[in-house]
C-alpha cells in the first residue's frame, strides 16, 4: 500500500504540474486542504521527536548503569537527567544548523547503526530466546487491536513527504524510474522491518514491549552495546525532524523565510515543548501508536489518493481509481478504529525495570504458573 501511495502521489502531481506535496494539496483542496496537510506534516516529526527522546531516555540509562561505579541511584540512571543532557549537548546545537545538507553524513552513520542493531537482535534471537518462556497463545495471528499495529508500521514506512524531493533529484524523474526507485527502497525496508520485527517477537513473544531494547536484561553486554548504538541512532536523527517542523512552521507563519533570530526561537520552542512532553509521558508504544493512526495513515494512505481520485480524468472503473478508493477505505478505517482502540486499550510498559525472565528462580515460577 505504501510503495502503491507513493507513486500514486507523483501522478498526482503529474496531472496537477505540482511537484511538491503541499502545492498538489494546494491546488487540489484549496487552503483548508493546506492547512490540514501542514498541521499533520508538523505532527508527525514533532511526535517522532518525542518518541526519540522516550528512547533516549529508555536506553542510555541502561548503557550508563553498565558503568563501574555507577550506582542505581546516579544521577546518570535518571532518564529525565538523561533527556535534559543528551538534548542541550547534542540534539539542540545540531538543530540549530539552518543548511540541512550539513546532516548529509547523518544518514550513513544512522543506517550503519540500524544494521548492527538489526545483526545483535539476531543474535540475540539464537542466544537468548531459549532463557524467555513463552506467553500464553503466543502465535495467535491479528488479535483486536491489530489496527493499532498497522498504524506503527505506518509510521515506520512514511516517505511522501519527501517524495518530490527525491523524485526532481533523479536524472531522468520519469514514472517508471520512479517506480523502480520506490520498488527497491520499499523492499529493503521491508525486509529489515520483518526481520527486526520476527526477531524481536521470536525471543520475547507476549512480553515484547513498545521499545524492544527494554526487554533485554540489564547485565546484557551485547545488548547494552545495542542499546548505546540505538541511542546514539535516535540522538543524530532527532534534528533531521527538527528541520521538518522547523520548515513548517516557516512556511505557513514566515512565508519561507526565517530570521537569525526567528530561526533560534522557533528552533528552541519546538525543542523545548517536544522535550517536556517526553518528560512527563514515558511509554513509547502509545506514541508510536499516536503517531502513526493520526499522522502517519492519513499522510500515506488518505491524502494521495483523496488528490489523484480528485485529478483523475480517467473512468470510475479504472484500476487506479479503484485501488485508490479501497486505500482511501482502509486509510479512514486504520486512522478511527486505531485511534480509539488506542485510546481504550493503550499498551502497558515498563521502563527500567528488570524483566522477570532475567531472574532464574522467577523462570521457573513463571514456567510452573503457566503449566496446564
Amino acid at each position: 500500500l505504501t510503495d502503491y501511495s507513493i507513486i500514486l502521489l507523483i501522478k498526482g502531481g503529474n496531472l496537477s504540474s505540482t511537484n511538491s506535496y503541499q502545492e498538489l494539496v494546494r491546488k487540489t483542496y484549496g487552503l483548508v486542504g493546506y492547512l490540514i496537510l501542514s498541521t499533520l506534516q508538523f505532527l508527525y516529526p514533532f511526535i517522532a521527536m518525542i518518541s526519540y527522546n522516550i528512547i533516549t531516555g529508555d536506553t542510555l540509562t541502561k548503557v550508563f548503569q553498565r558503568i563501574p561505579g555507577v550506582a542505581p541511584d546516579n544521577v546518570l540512571t535518571d532518564r529525565h537527567f538523561i533527556i535534559l543532557l543528551t538534548t542541550i549537548i547534542f540534539t539542540l546545537p545540531i538543530s540549530l544548523y539552518r543548511d540541512i545538507a550539513k546532516l548529509g553524513k547523518v544518514s550513513l552513520s544512522s543506517l550503519i547503526l540500524t544494521i548492527v542493531i538489526l545483526v545483535i537482535v539476531m543474535v540475540r534471537t539464537v542466544t537468548f530466546s531459549q532463557q524467555v518462556p513463552k506467553s500464553e497463545n503466543a502465535w495467535i495471528f491479528a488479535k483486536s487491536n491489530a489496527v493499532q499495529a498497522v498504524g506503527v508500521m505506518s509510521f515506520a514506512f512514511i516517505c511522501n513527504h519527501n517524495s518530490f524531493l527525491i523524485y526532481g533529484s533523479l536524472k531522468e524523474p520519469t514514472l517508471k524510474n520512479w517506480s523502480r526507485v520506490i520498488h527497491v527502497s520499499v523492499s529493503l525496508a521491508v525486509v529489515i522491518s520483518v526481520v527486526f520485527a520476527a526477531c524481536g517477537y521470536m525471543t520475547f513473544t507476549g512480553y515484547t514491549e513498545g521499545d524492544i531494547f527494554e526487554n533485554y536484561c540489564r547485565d546484557d553486554n551485547l545488548a547494552t552495546f545495542g542499546r548505546f548504538c540505538y541511542g546514539v541512532t535516535v540522538i543524530l536523527t532527532f534534528p533531521l525532524e527538527c528541520f521538518v517542523t522547523r520548515e513548517v512552521i516557516a512556511n505557513v507563519f514566515f512565508r519561507g523565510n526565517l530570521s537569525t533570530v526567528f530561526h533560534i526561537i522557533v528552533t528552541v520552542a519546538i525543542i523545548a515543548v517536544a522535550t517536556g512532553v517526553s518528560l512527563m509521558y514515558d511509554c513509547l508504544g502509545i506514541v508510536l501508536e499516536l503517531n502513526g493512526v493520526l499522522s502517519a495513515t492519513p499522510l500515506v494512505f488518505i491524502i494521495p489518493t483523496a488528490c489523484y481520485l480528485r485529478l483523475s480524468k480517467e473512468r470510475w472503473n479504472h484500476s487506479d481509481n479503484i485501488i485508490s478508493c479501497l486505500i482511501l477505505a482502509v486509510g479512514v478505517l486504520v486512522m478511527t478504529v486505531g485511534f480509539v482502540l488506542t485510546i481504550l486499550h493503550p499498551q502497558e510498559c515498563s521502563h527500567g525495570k528488570e524483566m522477570f525472565y532475567c531472574f532464574p528462580s522467577n523462570v521457573s515460577f513463571r514456567n510452573s504458573t503457566l503449566a496446564p
